[in-house]
């Protein structure tokens, strides 16, 4: 993480000053070296569900109960202090920039996902509370805040999962200006549980009988604040129970120990909710969170495939089996497993993945950081929004996809049939990391957004500032990289010819040419990461090798293995990006026209 802060990116030029005067390189490495022993010693403690108490549910009372060790992790966790750096900065309070919060993100996400794949989201509630709540709403924000009150967030229903806009929870208005919601949600996290006494739900829900405001698609949804217990918002004090019951209780692969619950409101009482800021914008308000937690879902992929590796490679180094290949038939002894060529491809191949998404997520991030401090400053980066806004499918959907499938192709399978045994974390890994592909939007609509929004939309401003930037390094970059700057080059060449094809299939008026557009979004997506990856590895190395000649023992094993992993991401993984093209190219509208029954 250092390395990619303040040797590979230009945070030096924002770390120190304002708004992060505080925030110098001395107080990173003490920051992050606490982070680290909290989330070693505290929070890892309940990650295996092994052995774990299963959560409990009464369908009598609609109450959940956390398993009781799992229940004391999150609340240690959640009194632990570590949340307040994403929550907003308060008067004389310094701000920390969002680079260094994605760093202790992925720390507790790589611990303990369960825990703080809920938990986090409080800090983003109560900043939409306080930026588009009314008065009582940004009461009711202080309150969550200063009582450690859960949130979650309510989108989906049991018929229009990624389809939000399908959702056919409504919104009832009261003549005391209240509404009371009615409807089913599900996949909700965090739903219920005995970990804090009241819960926030943010529920979108469709506003009926009022002018101007309902209809169909995702623009007639509001959002609304709908308390598990209603509130004296004067003391705090907790009041009676509102209409919101968890009616079942989700059973998943993964992520076993945080509930995932159906919720239905006013199946009995009424659930009573308040329109947030008494505005119609509802789908624009939850996606202030919603931008946030595609971020950390990419973080918590990258985390665990990070991890994964780590335990291989440990795994690979201390076990003994097998001779070394080149020993033609002559009697060896037998060697660590590392030593053999596919096994250290393997670890190579996860390697150049795990650190080329850090140093794709510190990038985005630091487009953020670049943001917050223009607005400290009383200005808007432009630049900078638009690049955040660009990469974020990509961290969401490619390190998704990518953690997933070299987890079980790479990381278990360096254990052998022992990674297949609940005696190893691997298959727990594994199992925790395949929803991230899923919620959040699923891979598909990340690649949707990111051709329809973020290069359409844009003219592709973005995009093509992105890969003008690359080919600087290809070109113009004194490596001593030669191979990996004309492997670079290539790659740049050959992505924009693929985006060529599908902006102009995308924009066209034939049908056709559109389907075609969209089977190649989720292709695109996936070669942009490559792309990014490809791009900061090569960086990366030129990084790394300067920093050779005043490094010795583990520092110099250090920037050499960075080298190692760059290299190979560029030669092995970049020119899959040609591939790519060459498929786009020799696509068929027959493959998008196939009757159903034909697949």
């Amino acid at each position: 993480m250092e390395f990619v802060l303040f040797e590979l990116l230009d945070s030096p030029d924002r770390y120190g000053r304002p708004p992060f005067t505080e925030t110098d390189r001395a107080a990173v490495r003490s920051v992050l070296a606490e982070a680290e022993r909290y989330a070693v010693n505290r929070l890892a403690r309940t990650f295996s569900d092994r052995d774990s108490e299963p959560l409990a549910f009464d369908p009598q009372t609609h109450a959940v109960r956390l398993p009781k060790s799992f229940r004391e992790t999150a609340l240690d966790y959640l009194e632990s202090g570590w949340l307040d750096l994403e929550l907003p900065v308060r008067a004389g309070e310094e701000a920390v920039p969002p680079s260094l919060r994605w760093c202790v993100a992925e720390l507790m996400l790589g611990a303990n996902p369960p825990v703080p794949m809920g938990l986090n989201v409080i800090a983003q509630v109560v900043r939409l509370l306080e930026t588009h709540g009314t008065e009582d709403q940004q009461r009711l924000a202080e309150l969550v805040r200063d009582r450690h009150w859960m949130v979650t967030m309510v989108l989906t229903e049991p018929d229009a999962g990624s389809d939000v806009g399908a959702a056919r929870t409504r919104a009832v208005p009261q003549p005391d200006g209240s509404w009371h919601i009615e409807g089913v949600k599900r996949f909700i996290t965090y739903g219920d549980h005995d970990l804090t006494d009241n819960i926030v739900h943010m529920v979108l829900a469709r506003p009926v009988g009022v002018e101007g405001a309902g209809g169909p698609g995702t623009r007639g949804l509001s959002l609304f604040v709908v308390p598990k217990f209603h509130v004296d918002l004067a003391t705090g004090e907790l009041l009676g129970r509102n209409g919101v019951d968890v009616t079942g209780l989700e059973h998943k692969l993964g992520l076993s120990a945080n509930p995932t619950c159906e919720l239905t409101f006013g199946g009995g009482a009424p659930a009573v909710g308040w329109l947030l800021g008494d505005r119609h914008a509802g789908i624009q308000q939850m996606f202030e969170i919603i931008k946030h937690v595609r971020m950390l879902v990419g973080v918590k992929a990258m985390s665990t495939l990070s991890t994964g590796y780590l335990n291989a490679l440990d795994d690979a180094r201390t076990r003994v089996q097998g001779t070394p290949i080149a020993s033609a038939g002559r009697p060896q002894a037998p060697v660590e497993i590392v030593e053999h060529p596919d096994v250290r491809r393997s670890l190579l191949n996860q390697k150049a993945h795990a650190e080329g998404m850090r140093a794709m997520i510190l990038y985005t991030a630091s487009q953020q950081d670049k943001a917050e401090a223009a607005r400290h400053a009383g200005g808007f980066d432009q630049d900078a929004d638009a690049r955040h806004q660009l990469l974020l499918p990509v961290v969401k959907g490619y390190c998704s996809e990518t953690a997933w499938r070299l987890l079980g192709q790479e990381s278990l399978q360096v254990f052998g049939g022992s990674g297949y045994l609940k005696d190893y974390p691997l298959e727990q890994y594994v199992r925790d990391t395949k929803v991230d592909a899923l919620y959040e939007g699923t891979t598909g609509i990340q690649a949707l957004d990111l051709v329809g929004r973020k290069i359409v939309r844009d003219d592709r401003s973005a995009l093509d500032a992105l890969l003008a930037e690359m080919s600087l390094t290809a070109d113009f970059m004194s490596t001593g990289f030669e191979t990996e700057q004309d492997l670079l080059r290539t790659a740049v060449a050959d992505f924009a010819r693929l985006t060529d094809l599908v902006v102009d299939r995308w924009t066209s008026t034939d049908p056709g040419a559109r389907k075609l557009a969209a089977q190649d979004c989720t292709p695109l997506l996936l070669a942009l990461g490559d792309l990014v990856l490809g791009w900061l590895s090569l960086r990366a190395c030129v990084t790394a090798q300067a920093a050779l000649d005043d490094a010795d023992g583990a520092e110099r094993d250090f920037y050499l293995g960075k080298i190692a992993g760059g290299r190979w991401f560029v030669r092995h993984v970049l020119p899959g990006i040609t591939g790519t093209l060459t498929g786009a190219e020799h696509a068929l509208a027959a493959f998008t026209d196939l009757p159903s029954a034909v697949l």
